[in-house]
């Protein structure tokens, strides 16, 4: 392999690493149709978008429950039943993840996720534990899309953005880091992610397990 123009990898966690499906979920719990109407009625992404901000999580959910007393209980379960929309993990991203630090490739997370939630998940899933840094919105006070997160990695690793390699499973989440001169690559499953952690000369095909 040619000596790579990366210095560091950076992972988001929703569906890079984790599975994040809350509407799965919801149709298998309560029925389509009822999530539906709930979605329609409610915008609980904006209010995942509160935790991830930094907001309380179980405060945020229950607040949201409170003002929306016809769908409480479906909306309770974005705090209750938290694991079981977050799961299960992507096994071959998380053996890159674990490939890249044997290495000595450093590993940095970049995630919108809650300061509690996030503590939560590492406790289930342990190699959320194992990245060189974790970047967590909710600790930062900003989140992806918006530049100012990007700036505070930059800052924090003190790496020249042309040598940061970013993987997001949303093209929104690309654009501001791209402008700035990182490596991006819109994740679309494992595969293609590793294949392209070969072509930046990071790991071989063995042990991109290709």
């Amino acid at each position: 392999m040619s000596k790579s123009s990366v210095d560091a990898v950076i992972f988001d966690i929703g569906n890079v690493l984790i599975e994040w499906q809350p509407e799965r979920h919801y149709d298998a719990v309560v029925g389509e149709a009822r999530r539906r109407e709930m979605f329609a009625a409610v915008d609980l992404h904006a209010m995942n978008d509160r935790v991830d901000q930094g907001g309380n999580w179980r405060e945020t959910v229950m607040e949201c429950a409170r003002a929306y007393p016809e769908f409480a209980s479906e909306i309770r379960m974005w705090y209750f039943d938290w694991m079981q929309m977050a799961a299960p993990a992507i096994p071959q991203s998380v053996a890159l993840l674990r490939a890249l630090r044997a290495k000595g490739v450093p590993v940095f997370a970049l995630t919108n996720f809650g300061i509690e939630n996030f503590e939560f998940a590492q406790t289930q899933y342990p190699f959320l534990t194992e990245f060189d840094r974790a970047f967590v919105s909710g600790r930062m006070g900003c989140v992806k899309p918006h530049r100012p997160i990007y700036e505070q990695v930059e800052s924090a690793c003190k790496i020249d953005p042309k040598r940061l390699l970013f993987a997001d499973d949303r093209a929104e989440n690309l654009d501001v880091p791209r402008s700035r001169g990182w490596q991006v690559h819109l994740f679309d499953g494992p595969t293609r992610w590793a294949e392209r952690l070969v072509d930046a000369g990071l790991l071989t095909r063995q042990e991109a397990q290709l």
